[in-house]
């Protein structure tokens, strides 16, 4: 399988992650396209430098052969698919309450989670409680 043939079947695969299995369809909001020139910017940024001082070769046969700041133009669609990858699971995770507002200084899932565990009084703080489970 090519270079080109495996990023296409990645925007592919992230697309219908996207609109069909967690349905967060952010590739139909204005605010992602508002903003992802922004990661490519970015992104071009990295593979300029990683292709243009041979950190990272490609061989010529497995890529179309346009480039686009010395990367070939499927690292684009690569790129493009990993982050609307990310992006949609982390949606679907906030919308089932996996850290729905993010609180500075709060801790994680797991202190959360240990802070509502019985016999934890309400006034309990997380470490109190986290230290009384690892005794």
């Amino acid at each position: 399988m090519s270079y080109t043939v495996a990023a296409l079947l990645g925007v592919v695969a992230a697309v219908l992650v996207d609109l069909v299995a967690l349905r967060t369809r952010l590739v139909l909001r204005a605010v992602f396209w508002a903003t992802y020139p922004i990661i490519v910017g970015f992104q071009l940024l990295s593979n300029g430098i990683l292709t243009g001082r041979d950190i990272v070769r490609y061989d010529p046969a497995a890529i179309v052969g346009l480039r686009i700041a010395y990367a070939p133009v499927e690292d684009l669609l690569f790129g493009f698919a990993m982050v609307l990858f990310t992006l949609s699971v982390w949606v679907w995770l906030g919308r089932r309450g996996v850290q729905r507002t993010p609180v500075a200084g709060e801790g994680d899932w797991l202190l959360a989670r240990l802070r509502r565990r019985p016999g934890a009084s309400p006034g309990t703080p997380a470490e109190t409680t986290v230290d009384q489970k690892l005794l």
